[in-house]
């Protein structure tokens, strides 16, 4: 028998994991807790992907991510790593969650950490509004519990479970909130623009916009009314840490400045099923790092890197199951302009999660995911000062300020760089919006205490992280591309490639990544159920 067919009798195979983001962190790691012996190649210097960390003069910055939401999604990862979130993180709940500046006619408003406190927040806003968000985060948290359930946890593989009693009660339900705008879905309840923007802006978390995300999206107004926003001590770089430290303990081989160039393969004979359409079946992976090339054997290939890129550039023409005229017919999520800023002094004014939020909310949105883009003025933007709550994130007497603005998916708005090293068109961009924070937050001389300057622009997350046209995040999530419309996990010509991360079911953000890292767990299972895996029992 030889060495591959005792690994195939025993279930232990060899796998390659491209891209050492969350999705491909998680994956990695879940992969070498089911026995395998797993290698992750990842492009940069370190993991993370757009959880990445980046340190200068004192101050460190999460690059990506700075929301800490569904977090029993997280700890139920390190709880099939055998540890908890408890163990790894050291988790703060905010209070207030965060802080809303409106751009005219309207006092700041600061949106607290529990539901109790939210629902007479939004009673003073105006009449009627606390008992109806009542019914709104009810409404939330019944959608958001049917999802997890039946939705976020399958891999589309069969429909049976669909069929599920608690699914069919909810059927005109179901379809009338993924047919109906987020927007008018709350329209319809509240008529103060405040709180319609509050229960709106959760859409961009997703990549999309609250004109075109179906209202099944408000389940994530139960995220942060209901559930409230945490913060893990250190930043979001202590997360990829831990995952990093489960993923070697597991026995996962970690190579860095790994450059993927090819997924080879051999050919196959497809099976008699008409949905087999497999004429191939991985064999490798091959990658360059330090000028040279190296191509590591695998019997499986998970690619957590960019769906578009691993499509278009790692397969040939006649094995990709997502061609250039796919992607043609797709809708990106926004790009962003985001600015690292180290600041002298203290900015009270701004809370550890700070939104702007513009009058014209169907302008700035059309302007980001309309026919014709532009990059919109003033902008909807987000303030992160997680040195409001941590202060090993910067120098003593100074803070960390991390500022993004999505803005459309186009490339040629540029790179940023080191103290307005960047393109132009960024550090002029980069400028304006300084400038927006300096007078909607009271903060006059915020561009003269300015310390450290960095920006990054749609071309950095397409050189960086291979990112189909720019987008910071992924493809939207509208009624197309969400669900079983969205990019299957697994390729449809090659036997034993599958896929994960945000481009692929069941979306954009951490928890989803790492949901699509235990989707790949179920689909060599072969298991076709809708919810999470059973956690290892403790002792």
């Amino acid at each position: 028998m030889t060495p591959q067919r005792e690994r195939a009798r025993v279930g232990e195979r060899d796998v390659v994991v491209i891209g050492g983001g969350i999705g491909g962190l998680a994956t990695s790691a879940l992969l070498a807790r089911e026995g395998h012996r797993v290698t992750l190649l990842e492009k940069r210097d370190q993991v993370g992907g757009r959880a990445g960390s980046w340190e200068q003069d004192g101050f460190r910055f999460d690059t990506g991510p700075s929301w800490y939401l569904m977090p029993e999604v997280i700890d139920h990862f390190f709880k099939l790593m055998g540890t908890s979130a408890a163990e790894q993180l050291d988790l703060r709940k905010l209070d207030p969650g965060y802080r809303v500046v409106f751009e005219e006619g309207f006092d700041t408003v600061d949106v607290p950490a529990d539901r109790e406190a939210v629902t007479k927040l939004f009673e003073s806003m105006e009449a009627g509004a606390g008992e109806q968000l009542s019914k709104y985060l009810d409404s939330a948290e019944d959608a958001y519990e049917i999802a997890k359930k039946r939705f976020l946890y399958s891999t589309f593989q069969s429909f049976l479970p669909f069929f599920r009693p608690d699914v069919l009660k909810r059927l005109p339900r179901i379809g009338s909130l993924l047919l109906q705008p987020l927007q008018s879905f709350v329209e319809k309840r509240f008529k103060d623009p405040r709180i319609q923007q509050i229960l709106g802006y959760p859409a961009v978390f997703l990549g999309s916009s609250p004109f075109d995300a179906p209202s099944m999206y408000h389940l994530m107004s139960h995220l942060d009314l209901d559930d409230g926003v945490l913060y893990p001590m250190g930043g979001f770089t202590t997360l990829i840490a831990a995952m990093q430290r489960v993923a070697t303990a597991a026995g996962v081989d970690i190579r860095t400045g790994a450059d993927v160039v090819s997924i080879d393969t051999d050919a196959r004979t497809p099976g008699r099923s008409p949905l087999d359409r497999r004429s191939a079946t991985v064999r490798a992976v091959t990658y360059r790092a330090a000028g040279t090339t190296t191509t590591v054997d695998a019997d499986i290939v998970v690619s957590a890197a960019d769906l578009h890129h691993t499509e278009t550039t790692l397969l040939p023409a006649d094995l990709r199951t997502y061609p250039e005229k796919y992607w043609e017919k797709r809708v990106p999520g926004p790009s962003a302009l985001l600015l690292y800023l180290g600041v002298r002094g203290s900015l009270p004014q701004l809370e550890h999660h700070t939104l702007l939020f513009t009058t014209d909310w169907r302008d700035n949105f059309g302007r980001i995911f309309g026919r014709e883009t532009s990059v919109p003025s003033p902008a909807s933007l987000y303030v992160c000062r997680p040195s409001a709550t941590d202060d090993s994130v910067a120098p003593e007497g100074h803070e960390n300020v991390f500022v993004l603005v999505p803005i459309p998916a186009d490339v040629t708005i540029g790179r940023g760089g080191l103290e307005r090293g960047g393109d132009a068109r960024v550090e002029d961009l980069a400028d304006a919006v300084i400038g927006q924070i300096s007078e909607w937050a009271g903060v006059p001389d915020l561009a003269e205490r300015i310390v450290v300057r960095r920006s990054y622009g749609p071309q950095d997350f397409a050189d960086d992280l291979n990112a189909w046209r720019g987008t910071s995040l992924g493809p939207a999530h509208i009624l197309k591309q969400s669900a079983f419309f969205r990019g299957s996990n697994r390729s449809a010509k090659v036997d034993n490639l599958f896929y994960a991360g945000s481009s692929t079911v069941p979306g954009i953000g951490i928890p989803m990544c790492l949901i699509s890292a235990e989707l790949i767990v179920k689909r060599l299972r072969g298991d076709t159920s809708t919810g999470p895996l059973a956690e290892p029992a403790t002792g």
